[in-house]
């Protein structure tokens, strides 16, 4: 009896202590979690949302948010030179430097923080609701298209599908909240209009896109993910872990961006060329700068400024519309960031998509504007 009594007392302990240990984990899931929540709302209200909040009322009150990033005041940006791109990178990197940091950072932690089942559950699906959900992430992060390009990875790496995946990427810049609203009080509500729904258009088609051409179960078309292992956080090994994470993102994104940004300010000269009032809606100017406004990198929101000053400077509608649907989009150095978790025929996809809306925003823009 007393034998039947010990094995009875070691099987109830061994459940108590696999319980207390569930216990246990579930809470240091919900403390990752908060501390994520936490890290993120304080990054974004500093670098985000407190400054945009003011920027707005510059907006409304000045029909400015500053000089653009490509030509200062003048017509035509500086000629090709180490001068030219010192100056551009210094000016770019002075104005997301903050949300760099802030990118990596989250992106690092939502693979060390946030349980895959979670992100799973979510962003995880290739359906309409995933896509949507990730979308709406996207619209108080408020980042450019290479700041969120980390986050995007990180959200890949924790399991979400790659509709979703993109969906947040592309809807940071485009859908962004603060921009459109900037947009409205310089160059008109009707530019914010048209970036209103071609932005929706774009992010949402090339999601859908993105689900139908990537098959979750060939993941050999991508970087390796690591879609297994533990939902434990650790708080011993936890560092560790994240520095893990962190490394990569900052080996895949730093020294590309560096150079990528470097080299496109040398050359804007002949990407940005001096602008001539017989251009008006020209099919071909259009295209032109479609093509240019995909590839280049800018920080979030300098669209309208370039815009704004290429205008005063004799820029048709149409062109300027080309520009501000495709500038913040996409450009080649968040597209090399994002490589490790996106197939090539989906950057194809996104890269030409973007190209595509713009040139059709444009043309109607010149048509009916």
């Amino acid at each position: 009896m007393s034998h039947e009594n010990s094995i009875q007392s070691i099987k109830e302990n061994l459940v108590n202590s696999s319980r207390a240990r569930k216990d246990l984990n579930r809470r240091k899931v919900i403390f990752g979690a908060l501390f994520f929540l936490l890290v993120a709302i304080i990054g974004l209200f500093y670098i985000k949302w407190n400054p945009y909040y003011a920027k707005a009322f510059l907006a409304a009150n000045k029909h400015s948010i500053g000089e653009s990033i490509i030509t200062g005041k003048a017509a035509v940006a500086p000629s090709p030179s180490w001068g030219a791109a010192v100056e551009y990178t210094t000016s770019y990197f002075r104005s997301v430097w903050k949300a760099v940091i802030l990118g990596l950072l989250l992106g690092s932690l939502v693979q060390v923080l946030i349980p895959r089942t979670w992100v799973n559950r979510f962003f995880g699906q290739e359906n309409f609701k995933s896509t949507a959900l990730a979308g709406m992430a996207a619209i108080p992060s408020m980042m450019c298209t290479c700041c969120a390009a980390p986050v995007a990875v990180g959200l890949r790496k924790r399991s979400a599908s790659a509709g979703s995946t993109m969906a947040y990427w592309l809807g940071n810049p485009v859908l962004n909240p603060a921009t459109i609203i900037f947009m409205g009080f310089v160059l008109s509500w009707k530019f914010a209009l048209i970036r209103i729904i071609a932005g929706l258009i774009l992010v949402l088609g090339v999601s859908y896109w993105t689900n139908k051409m990537v098959n979750e179960k060939e993941l050999s078309n991508i970087s390796p993910l690591d879609l297994g292992g533990s939902e434990e956080i650790d708080a011993e090994n936890f560092f560790v872990r994240w520095i893990k994470s962190l490394w990569p993102l900052v080996l895949d994104t730093i020294p590309a961006y560096l150079v990528a940004v470097f080299v496109l300010g040398a050359v804007r000269a002949w990407l940005f060329p001096v602008i001539s009032p017989e251009w008006g809606n020209s099919l071909l100017v259009i295209i032109g700068l479609a093509i240019t406004g995909t590839l280049f990198i800018i920080p979030t929101a300098a669209e309208i400024p370039i815009v704004q000053t290429l205008m005063s400077f004799g820029l048709g509608v149409g062109p300027g519309v080309a520009l501000m649907m495709t500038l913040p989009a996409v450009s080649i150095p968040s597209l090399v960031i994002v490589k490790r978790v996106f197939p090539l025929k989906v950057l194809t996809l996104v890269t030409g998509s973007v190209m595509v809306v713009g040139i059709i925003s444009g043309l109607l823009a010149g048509l009916m504007m």
